[in-house]
C-alpha cells in the first residue's frame, strides 16, 4: 500500500497535516505530488488584502490542528510587501532533494517551518537553497536537480491525479492498494499523528466499509 499527498508548500492545511505525514512515513511509503496551488496567475505578492485573507484561516487551522504559526510570519512576512508567494519554487526543490536524496518529504516540513514559523521567503532561491543545506542536502548537487526540475509538468501531472482519485484541493490523501485508489478523511485525525498511524496499522474500524480500505500493518507495507 502507498499513501499519496497532493499538497501545496503555501497551503496552510498542508501545514496543519505535516505532523499526519511525518508519522505515517514509519508505516507505510508516501509520495509527495505538488499541486502548485499559487503558480502563474495566481502567484501574489504580500499585501494587506493577502494578509487580511490568511491571517483568520491561519489562526483557524493552529486551533484546530495545534500547529504552530509564528510571529515572524504574522508580523513579519505578512507584511513585507516585497515578498511573492509562488509555490512553483519551493515544490522544484523538495522535487530536487527527492531525486537526489529520496529526502522530498523532510525538505517540505523544513520548508513549512520556515514559512509559516520563521516568516522566510521560501519563494527565493536562495532561501530553498540554504534551507536544503539546513538537512544535510550537498548543495552542488541541490543546485543542479532544482535547477533542471520539470515543475510545471509536475504540477500538471499532480493536477491530472488529484482530478483522477477525486479530490477537491490540498491537502488530499489517498490510499493505493493493487492499483485502486481510496480518498481518506485526515480530518478526524489532525493534532492527533499517533492515532493517524495506529488507525492506518490495524484494520480500519468502522471507516473501513465505506472507504473499502485494507489496513497497512506494521510489517506489512513494502518499501
Amino acid at each position: 500500500m502507498i499513501l499519496h499527498y497532493i499538497y501545496d508548500p503555501l497551503c496552510g492545511w498542508c501545514y496543519g497535516a505535516k505532523p499526519l505525514v511525518q508519522a505515517a512515513q514509519a508505516v507505510l511509503p508516501v509520495i509527495a505530488h505538488g499541486g502548485g496551488m499559487m503558480t502563474g496567475a495566481n502567484r501574489q505578492t504580500v499585501s494587506p488584502q493577502l494578509r487580511n485573507y490568511v491571517i483568520p484561516h491561519d489562526r483557524r487551522i493552529a486551533e484546530y490542528t495545534g500547529q504552530p504559526f509564528g510571529e515572524a510570519y504574522f508580523e513579519g512576512l505578512l507584511r513585507d510587501e516585497t515578498a511573492v508567494f509562488d509555490s512553483a519554487p519551493p515544490i522544484a526543490a523538495v522535487l530536487a532533494a527527492e531525486q537526489i536524496a529520496g529526502r522530498g518529504l523532510a525538505l517540505l516540513g523544513r520548508l513549512q517551518c520556515a514559512h509559516y514559523e520563521e516568516g522566510r521567503r521560501i519563494a527565493d532561491e536562495a532561501v530553498l537553497f540554504e534551507l536544503a543545506q539546513d538537512i544535510g542536502l550537498e548543495p552542488q548537487a541541490f543546485q543542479a536537480a532544482f535547477n533542471k526540475a520539470e515543475t510545471d509538468r509536475h504540477i500538471k501531472d499532480s493536477r491530472a491525479f488529484l482530478a483522477e482519485v477525486g479530490g477537491q484541493g490540498f491537502p488530499t490523501f489517498a490510499l493505493e492498494h493493487n492499483g485502486q485508489f481510496n480518498l481518506i478523511d485526515i480530518s478526524p485525525w489532525l493534532g492527533k499523528p499517533q492515532a493517524f498511524v495506529a488507525w492506518l496499522s490495524q484494520s480500519l474500524p468502522g471507516q473501513a466499509s465505506s472507504l473499502e480500505l485494507q489496513a497497512c500493518g506494521l510489517n506489512g507495507c513494502a518499501h
